[in-house]
């Protein structure tokens, strides 16, 4: 059975650029542009409004300039107002091929903005279509606010579509303006209206605000939606619009009787670009596009992958670009640490693999984050302090750096079962926690190694606020020898690499 063909709108640059403090320059608007129609496929773009700003009649220029270039005129479009022509003299000095006329599609946005007739509506809608015709500029018409139509006034509605049947248009576009429907509403009034008017193509356009953009969107395509409005990353006035990644998701998914041309491995690649664009940011657990959203967390979950994929779903991330990865925290079992370490090509035994994940866990419960990247070291400072007998161990310490005063360090330490107690001042806190520790081995009448060096680093592509390493190299009258320490605070690192050092000596 051949399947329907949905066109995709993607309105990021108009209605997306409707969000709260977000402004893309002449140059953000044309790779947009470029990419949601070269990379992502879509089917047209609605780039900006007319008459806004020079600001934007220079963005819109230099978008068609490029379009008339490479073939896409016909394919750019932008909002337009029953103004007496004012908005076709602005687009014909812009290069624009496409309008979509704004119009009122409810009898209280007619009679309460307007305060007009609905036959003078209808004149001034005719005068500017004609106008546009005159000069090859092809129309498709919005009612806004239609959602509230259908529910109030759909006398209105029929009146206002058996006019446009009239006139020469490619496309009627239905927004659900204030983002008020119910999906059982979106089914039933698109389904009306396809029944009443089989010939026309109607788009519809979702608005996000009670959260159910995309479920409105799976509905209009059961009721027989020819084209849809969409933005990246969900982007518009308020709560915003339907998100581009969730909708084609689920039209891949759940509506196998439609086909969108939509290439789905690129949607991360442009959502990412538009997120550093607009800079607003993704949140972590936004469907597809999020940061978490292939993170297995739980051990539990990890373990069942490993044994027969039990925790995948269709929405693989292969499809968008993106890999699955395994969080590494207090909810980590032993799976998520051998997920995490296949990737890193490396093997441990299952005593070593039980030490490392206890760590990971302790970590977690510290509530940092821990990656991939971290493993390594964490496995180097877990088996490193199994090679040697811990008769010495740092049992508190107290570090205070107040200004005007000397840092000081009160410590308790235990040495070969023997408590001791010290408190010492120094040039930081770290000096002055040495300083304690040798006035503790100045009663066993014993020295300290001397310190030569001290560095701190990160696991490269870790996070800097999760783990540190701090590596000290110390000197003897008889060798120089290293110990490191592994903490998310550079100060507890170093303490963990004395205590190293204490328990070699």
């Amino acid at each position: 059975m051949e399947r329907r063909k949905i066109e995709i709108m993607d309105t990021t640059l108009r209605d997306g650029e409707q969000t709260s403090g977000v402004s893309f320059s002449i140059s953000e608007k044309l790779t947009i542009t470029q990419l949601l129609l070269e990379e992502l496929h879509v089917d047209r773009v609605e780039i900006a409004s007319a008459r806004v700003s020079d600001g934007e009649f220079q963005a819109v220029k230099s978008i068609l300039n490029w379009a008339e270039t490479n073939g896409y005129a016909d394919r750019i479009e932008v909002l337009s107002f029953v103004d007496n022509g004012v908005s076709i003299d602005w687009m014909l000095n812009a290069g624009v091929k496409v309008q979509n006329l704004l119009t009122k599609g409810s009898l209280n946005h007619l009679t309460h903005q307007l305060k007009k007739t609905p036959e003078q509506h209808f004149a001034e809608i005719k005068h500017v279509v004609d106008l546009a015709g005159a000069h090859n500029i092809a129309t498709n018409v919005y009612l806004e606010d239609w959602s509230n139509g259908m529910r109030n006034s759909p006398e209105y509605v029929f009146q206002m579509l058996d006019f446009l049947a009239t006139q020469p248009i490619k496309r009627v576009l239905l927004p659900d303006t204030l983002g008020i429907l119910t999906p059982c509403e979106t089914f039933k009034f698109i389904k009306d209206l396809q029944s009443k008017y089989p010939d026309t193509h109607f788009d519809f356009h979702a608005h996000n605000d009670y959260d159910l953009g995309t479920a409105n969107v799976l509905e209009a395509i059961k009721a027989g939606i020819s084209g849809l409005h969409l933005t990246v990353n969900g982007m518009g006035e308020r709560a915003g619009n339907a998100a581009m990644a969730s909708a084609i998701a689920v039209i891949k998914d759940f509506a196998p009787e439609v086909e969108v041309q939509l290439k789905e491995s690129s949607i991360y690649k442009v959502s990412k670009l538009v997120e550093t664009f607009s800079g607003v940011r993704i949140p972590s657990n936004k469907p597809i596009v999020g940061d978490h959203v292939f993170t297995q967390t739980a051990g539990i979950h990890a373990d069942g992958d490993n044994k027969n994929n039990l925790y995948f779903n269709d929405l693989l991330p292969e499809r968008f670009g993106r890999k699955r990865s395994y969080a590494l925290g207090k909810t980590s079992g032993k799976a998520n640490i051998e997920k995490n370490l296949q990737e890193l090509g490396l093997k441990l035994n299952d005593a070593d693999l039980k030490k490392v994940t206890q760590r990971v866990i302790e970590l977690g419960d510290k509530k940092e984050t821990v990656t991939k990247e971290d493993l390594p070291y964490i496995i180097s400072d877990v088996l490193d302090s199994n090679l040697y007998e811990e008769k010495v161990i740092v049992e508190s310490y107290v570090l205070m750096n107040s200004m005007g005063l000397r840092p000081s360090a009160t410590i308790s330490v235990i040495i070969d079962g023997e408590k001791f107690e010290e408190n010492a001042q120094g040039d930081g806190q770290f000096n002055a926690f040495m300083n304690a520790l040798t006035n503790v081995y100045a009663q066993k009448k014993r020295s300290l190694p001397k310190l030569i060096d001290y560095a701190v680093r990160i696991a490269p592509g870790s996070n800097s606020d999760a783990l540190c390493e701090t590596i000290i190299t110390w000197e003897t009258d008889q060798k120089i020898f290293i110990t490191r320490g592994l903490d998310s605070d550079q100060t507890v690192c170093a303490i963990k690499a004395t205590q190293k050092m204490l328990n070699i000596i």
